[in-house]
C-alpha cells in the first residue's frame, strides 16, 4: 500500500509540475505529460517496470475518450462521414501499410515481419491528436474533421489487423525470457473469452450479438436505469453508473475479440440523442483527462534511452522515415480529397506519428512469434519517439499557418470600392455591424482573410473582399485614408492590436471601433489607440443578468435600471483601470490595479444600495400621499 502511495505521489506530482509549465510555454499538455514521464523514468529512475502495467490501465483513457466523442456524434452525423471514413481513412491505412511493408521487405525483412511493421506504423495516436485538437479548438475545422475520420477508420482497422496477424505467425505464443531471448510456449494462457474454440460462423454470430446487445441496451435500458439511479438522489451514483457502462462495454468487446475503444464509441453514438448525454459527459470527463495524462506519462517513462543511445542513428532514421512516408501519403490524400490550405497542413502534420494501438500490435506480434524481442524493442522506441515529436509538429503547424498568406491557391481580391466605413473581419460580429450600417444607408468595405466566409457573404448579396486586412496596401486600397470609421472585428488578438496601432498612426482623426476578446484585450486595444471597444460577450451577459434579476422579483423597470447602472459603472471603471494596467504584467500581480479594482467594486455595491434605498423611500412617500 505504501509503495502504491509513493508511486501515485510521484506520478501526480510530476504531472502537476510539468503540465502547467508546458501549457504556459505554449507547448500543450501532451508534451508536458511526456516530458514528465521522461524525467521521472529514464532521467531520474523514480519509477521503473511498473510503468508497463500502468500503461495498460491508462489506455482506458483512450476508451473513455472515444465514448465521449461518440456522444457528440449522432448516427446521422456518422453516416454523413462515410465517404471520408471509408475513402480517406481506408486509403490512408492501406497505402501507408503497403508502402512501409514494401520498404521493410527491401531492407531484408521477411514478409510476415514486414506486414506487421506496416500495420504498426499505419496507425496514428488517437489520444495525442484528439487531445491536442480539442485544446487548440481545431476539432470543428475541416482539417480537424478529416483527421478525426482517419483516426476512427484506423481504430476500426485494428480489428482485421488483429485477425490477420495470427495467420502470419508461427502458430505458437512467444514471450520475453529474463535474458532477453525469445521463448515459445505451445500452451498459452487465455483470458476470459466468449469466442474461444468457436468455428468462424460462431465467432461472427457472437460478435454481431454483442454489438446488437450494446445498441439495444443503449436504446431501451438506459432511460429506466437512469430513472432508478435518480431516486437515490446521490451524485456519486451517476458517476458510478457512467463508469459501469464504459467498463462493462470494454469488457464485453474484449471477450469477443473486438477493440474496446470501438465498442465504447458505438455506445456513445447510440446515446448521442439521449437526454442523459450531458450528465455522462460531465461525469466521465475528469476520469478521461487523468487517465490520458497517466497514459502519456507512461509513454515518456517507458522510453529506453540505453537502446536509444546505443542505436541513435538507426532509431532516429526509422522514426523520421516512417513520419516522412506517412506525411507524404497524408499530403497526397489531402490534395486528392481537396483539403486546402491550413487544413491540409493540420491533416498532414497531425497524423504523421505512430500511435498507442501500435504498442498493442507490437505486443501481439511478439506473442505470435512474428517479431523478435530485439526488433520489438526498436519498434516500441520508434513509436514512442514519434508520439513525443507530435506536439512539436502541432507547434510547427501554428508557425506555418501564421506565415502562410492565408491561402496557397487563391489570390487576394483587387479592392475597387470605397466606403465611409471599413470593416476588417466578417465573422458573426462583423456581419451584424455590416448589415446594420448598410441598412442605415451608409457604404461599407469589408475585408476578411477567410475565403469561405467571404464567399458565403456574397451568396446572400453582400459584397466582400478576400484579403489580409492587416496589410497596409490592402487597407489603402479599401479607402482607409478617406474612411470615417474603421471597425476591427478580426479574431487574432495580436493582429487586431497591430491593425489598430497602424490605423491610428496613419489616421489620427479616424474613429476606430474594435472588438475585444476579454478585459486585458480591452486595455491592449485602448493602448493601441481604439476609440470604442466592445467586449464580445459583454452586452449579451448584461441582458442575461437583467433576465435573472427579473426572475428574482425585480420589475422590468428596476432590472433595466440596474443593468444601465452597471453598464455605465463598468465603462468608467474600464477607462480608469486601463491607466493602471501594465503590459506584460499579470493583473493579479499589479498591486495598484488590484487595489483600485476592489475599491471600484465596493463603490458599485454602495451605489446599488443607495439606489435601492431611494426607490424604497419614493415608494413609501407615494403610499403616504395615497393614504393621506
Amino acid at each position: 500500500m505504501e509503495t502504491f502511495l509513493v508511486q501515485a505521489t510521484i506520478y501526480l506530482g510530476a504531472a502537476v509540475i510539468a503540465v502547467p509549465l508546458a501549457a504556459r510555454l505554449g507547448f500543450g499538455s501532451v508534451l508536458g505529460y511526456l516530458l514528465a514521464g521522461i524525467v521521472i523514468g529514464p532521467l531520474t529512475g523514480l519509477v521503473g517496470s511498473e510503468t508497463q502495467d500502468l500503461q495498460h490501465f491508462a489506455e482506458f483513457g483512450v476508451v473513455m475518450m472515444l465514448f465521449l466523442i461518440g456522444l457528440e456524434l449522432d448516427p446521422r452525423t456518422l453516416w454523413s462521414m462515410r465517404d471520408r471514413l471509408i475513402g480517406l481513412g481506408g486509403l490512408q491505412v492501406t497505402l501507408t501499410m503497403l508502402i512501409i511493408m514494401a520498404g521493410a521487405m527491401a531492407l531484408g525483412f521477411v514478409w510476415s515481419e514486414a506486414l506487421a511493421i506496416g500495420m504498426i506504423f499505419a496507425l496514428s495516436s488517437t489520444a495525442i491528436v484528439l487531445q491536442t485538437l480539442a485544446e487548440k479548438g481545431l476539432m470543428q475545422t475541416s482539417g480537424g474533421r478529416s483527421t478525426f475520420s482517419v483516426l476512427l477508420a484506423q481504430d476500426i482497422a485494428v480489428i482485421p489487423m488483429l485477425a490477420l496477424l495470427p495467420l502470419a505467425g508461427v502458430g505458437a505464443v512467444a514471450s520475453m525470457a529474463p535474458d532477453g531471448s525469445l521463448h515459445i510456449n505451445d500452451d498459452s494462457h487465455h483470458g476470459l473469452s466468449l469466442v474461444e474454440g468457436l468455428p468462424g460462423w460462431g465467432v461472427t454470430l457472437v460478435t454481431i450479438g454483442a454489438i446488437a446487445a450494446i445498441i439495444l441496451v443503449g436504446v431501451f435500458l438506459t432511460r429506466p436505469v437512469f430513472r432508478y439511479i435518480h431516486h437515490a438522489r446521490l451524485r456519486e451514483m451517476y458517476t458510478a453508473l457512467a463508469l459501469l457502462m464504459v467498463v462493462s462495454i470494454a469488457v464485453l468487446m474484449g471477450m469477443v475479440g473486438l477493440s474496446p475503444a470501438l465498442g465504447t464509441f458505438l455506445a456513445g453514438v447510440v446515446l448521442a440523442n439521449s437526454e442523459f448525454r450531458h450528465e455522462l459527459e460531465s461525469d466521465l470527463e475528469p476520469f478521461k483527462g487523468l487517465l490520458l495524462g497517466l497514459f502519456f506519462i507512461t509513454v515518456g517513462a517507458g522510453i529506453n534511452f540505453v537502446l536509444l543511445f546505443d542505436e541513435t542513428l538507426m532509431i532516429l532514421s526509422v522514426t523520421l522515415a516512417v513520419m516522412l512516408v506517412k506525411g507524404a501519403v497524408l499530403y497526397a490524400l489531402a490534395m486528392i480529397f481537396k483539403i486546402r490550405g491550413k487544413d491540409r497542413w493540420l491533416f498532414t502534420l497531425g497524423l504523421a506519428q505512430a500511435g498507442e494501438f501500435g504498442f498493442v500490435l507490437i505486443s501481439f506480434s511478439l506473442a505470435q512469434g512474428i517479431l523478435s524481442p530485439a526488433l520489438s524493442s526498436t519498434l516500441l522506441l520508434a513509436t514512442a519517439l514519434s508520439m513525443l515529436i507530435t506536439p512539436l509538429l502541432f507547434i510547427a503547424y501554428g508557425v506555418i499557418t501564421r506565415r502562410m498568406s492565408v491561402s496557397e491557391d487563391v489570390a487576394h481580391d483587387e479592392i475597387d470600392e470605397r466606403g465611409t466605413v471599413v470593416i476588417a473581419g466578417i465573422g458573426r460580429f462583423g456581419q451584424i455591424v455590416n448589415r446594420l450600417v448598410q441598412s442605415a444607408g451608409f457604404s461599407t468595405v469589408v475585408v476578411d482573410n477567410d475565403l469561405a466566409s467571404v464567399q458565403a457573404m456574397r451568396k446572400f448579396g453582400f459584397r466582400g473582399f478576400f484579403g489580409d486586412p492587416t496589410r497596409p496596401d490592402l487597407l489603402k486600397a479599401a479607402g482607409i485614408e478617406e474612411a470615417k470609421v474603421l471597425v476591427v472585428a478580426i479574431d487574432d488578438k495580436k493582429q487586431a492590436n497591430k491593425l489598430v496601432a497602424y490605423a491610428r498612426k496613419i489616421r489620427p482623426d479616424l474613429h476606430i471601433i474594435a472588438r475585444a476578446r476579454d478585459r486585458v484585450h480591452v486595455y491592449e486595444l485602448y493602448a493601441a489607440g481604439a476609440n470604442d471597444i466592445v467586449r464580445e460577450m459583454f452586452d449579451s451577459s448584461l441582458r442575461a443578468g437583467r433576465y435573472a434579476l427579473e426572475n428574482l422579483g425585480l420589475t422590468e423597470y428596476e432590472a433595466a435600471e440596474a443593468e444601465t447602472m452597471y453598464y455605465h459603472h463598468d465603462r468608467n471603471t474600464m477607462r480608469e483601470l486601463a491607466e493602471l494596467w501594465k503590459p506584460g504584467v499579470s493583473v493579479a500581480e499589479n498591486k495598484a490595479y488590484v487595489a483600485r479594482s476592489r475599491e471600484l467594486n465596493a463603490e458599485l455595491e454602495t451605489a446599488f444600495a443607495a439606489s435601492q434605498e431611494t426607490k424604497e423611500a419614493r415608494t413609501a412617500a407615494r403610499k403616504n400621499r395615497h393614504l393621506g
